[in-house]
């Protein structure tokens, strides 16, 4: 058995529900995936002794879960008073609308079409609900869309789906962009180092302990398959296809969709930087 303190960002293994912090509480979803990992984290965050709480990420549309987030809430005495999403693919925001009709709470998010109710979110916005503190951090590149939020008072971010508790991110060319995504994970040291961030709430797997090390990890592996796509271009794999089957050689074939999405992203930065010869249409 492998040693989680050895993992990137020492995952604390099995992913449950149940307390993560001081102030978070995760909900696992029932939708269990290759692409989902163990499903998705949805988050109910709240100040210590306060009735009322956020919930992020409500996920699929499932009235169960949906029902599950509810049910811990007023087991802690509280009422879901906000719904913020981090991005919106289906596993993440798919049961926003039917948990707003059920909490009557509103729906936060970047993109407008996502949104319920009059307020978005945008880069700077601090978000104050029951004595408890959110920052949101823009972090674009998996989807255009895609926002972390810092929790301060536990030293912690909630980053969805742009560092995920086991493996690495998708960039979803072409909403998601490889330059950003690059930015967005700098953004994230830059927490990890000024702002004394150490623990990771990803929107799928375990928590993560070493907020740092993981962000490291990920600049790492981004640069290490960039290398590998440049090669493989130079070695005359001249089609986003064939360039998943020679670098994601080890991957499960079933995630090689997902796979040429990444290549897809990867090839547009190598050319919009001038490693490699072409141009968008040849891809």
């Amino acid at each position: 058995m492998t040693d989680a303190a050895a993992l990137p960002g020492q995952p604390r293994g099995m992913v449950v529900s149940g307390p993560a912090t001081a102030r978070a509480v995760n909900i696992l979803a029932p939708n269990a995936s290759a692409m989902t990992l163990d499903g998705t984290n949805t988050w109910l965050v709240s100040e210590p002794g306060s009735d009322l709480a956020v919930v992020i990420d409500p996920g699929p549309l499932d009235d169960v879960h949906l029902r599950a987030v509810i049910a811990a809430a007023e087991q802690a005495g509280q009422r879901v008073a906000l719904t913020l999403l981090t991005h919106g693919h289906p596993d993440h925001a798919e049961g926003a609308a039917r948990f707003a009709e059920l909490t009557g709470t509103k729906v936060r998010a970047l993109d407008p079409a996502l949104r319920l109710g009059d307020e978005g979110l945008a880069a700077g916005d601090v978000i104050r609900t029951g004595g408890l503190e959110l920052r949101v951090v823009p972090t674009p590149g998996h989807t255009a869309d895609s926002l972390c939020f810092h929790l301060p008072a536990d030293r912690a971010v909630l980053t969805g789906d742009t560092v995920l508790g086991r493996g690495t991110t998708v960039v979803a060319h072409p909403d998601g962009r490889l330059g950003d995504y690059l930015d967005s994970l700098r953004r994230l040291r830059s927490l990890t180092v000024d702002d004394g961030v150490h623990t990771v709430l990803p929107g799928h797997g375990p928590v993560l302990d070493d907020a740092q090390g993981a962000v490291e990890f990920y600049l790492a592996h981004r640069a290490h398959r960039l290398a590998q796509i440049e090669t493989a271009v130079e070695n005359g794999f001249s089609t986003p296809a064939a360039v998943v089957e020679h670098v994601y050689k080890d991957v499960d074939r079933s995630l090689w969709p997902a796979a040429e999405w990444s290549v897809r992203a990867q090839l547009e930065y190598l050319q919009d930087h001038g490693l490699i010869p072409g141009g968008p249409e040849d891809f």
